[in-house]
């Protein structure tokens, strides 16, 4: 644990997630549950199905919510805390971790807690994740070349982003 204080204490890169977990590091380490699944890595990186991720890497035009009608920029916090094309996983998610707070920090601390948090945690990202993935390949089918998406070229597929839905 030693080796890592140093580098997670000024950190290049993954600030989000170093401050989320550094609090409860050795907790975090520590736990005899939970597993990280993609869609949850995606959540508490940031490097998903996010608008602000998808344009910073060049494929959408802009970092706008494409679930919402005014279109804020689409983050980890919008999606999780308030877009409301989510309401309904938010209020299980809230019900389940006791609590209103779904900050990065706040999940982390609610996964190390108990097996049954982490859980939630969990159901919430697939279900959400799956579902904004659903949601971008059907966009791509309808437009598959844009000129502001680099690399995206008729016929080739979109993001692989996990396992495939039933």
């Amino acid at each position: 644990m030693a080796t890592w204080r140093e580098p997670l204490s000024q950190p290049r890169a993954g600030h989000a997630t170093i401050a989320a977990i550094r609090p409860l590091f050795e907790e975090w380490l520590k736990r005899r549950h939970g597993i990280l699944t993609f869609r949850l890595t995606q959540v508490l990186t940031g490097h998903g199905v996010f608008g602000r991720f998808l344009h910073r890497i060049g494929r959408e035009e802009t970092p706008g919510c494409s679930h919402c009608e005014d279109g804020p920029e689409d983050t980890v916090e919008h999606t999780v805390e308030v877009c409301p094309a989510w309401a309904e996983h938010r209020r299980v998610l809230v019900a389940a971790i006791g609590g209103g707070d779904l900050s990065r920090p706040a999940l982390v601390e609610a996964m190390v807690r108990s097996e049954t948090e982490w859980d939630a945690v969990t159901t919430f990202c697939e279900a959400v994740m799956l579902a904004k993935e659903v949601a971008e390949r059907e966009k791509e089918r309808a437009a598959p070349f844009l000129p502001g998406r680099r690399g995206r070229r008729p016929g080739r597929r979109g993001l692989r982003r996990g396992p495939r839905p039933p």
